[in-house]
């Protein structure tokens, strides 16, 4: 009997100071750990949810990027057929400005010719008739050969 009752002390004393603090620190424990798993739960599931934000958000990036690059080239496009239309109007105009020298040297060079063509006739006249033509022996010819 005073083994039992020894036993039941010990049994009470250990149920009260070291059984009942450990099992209060072992569930407090198991508390710590259900909240860190459920913790851990909702961390990968944001992190899930973050990823997801992520690649739509890099999706929809790269699909501006790709807009604003097919903006810029035909905007290039558009500018290059612009300054090819303009380097076209400006050679056109080059041409047709030497084209009008030509024609105005042309011009030129044919009174110059016609000039000393008159001058060679002139001269040629003078020696074939061996005296120098006036006004008034230029009218007295014409009058003979009119005749």
């Amino acid at each position: 009997m005073a083994q039992v009752v020894n036993f039941a002390i010990v049994f009470g004393v250990l149920y009260w100071f070291a059984f009942k603090p450990l099992a209060k620190v072992m569930a407090e424990r198991s508390g710590k750990i259900a909240k860190s798993l459920d913790d851990a739960k909702k961390v990968e599931e944001k992190l899930a949810e973050t990823e997801k934000d992520y690649n739509r958000q890099m999706a929809e990036a790269k699909k501006q990027a790709n807009l604003i690059l097919e903006k810029a080239a035909r905007e290039a496009d558009s500018r290059k057929a612009g300054m090819v239309a303009r380097a076209k109007e400006e050679i056109g105009q080059i041409i047709n400005q030497e084209k009008e020298k030509m024609q105005a040297e042309k011009r030129e060079t044919l009174k110059e010719i016609k000039k000393e063509t008159a001058e060679l006739v002139i001269l040629t006249v003078e020696k074939i008739l061996g005296e120098k033509v006036d006004a008034k022996k230029d009218k007295e010819m014409i009058k003979k050969i009119i005749r």
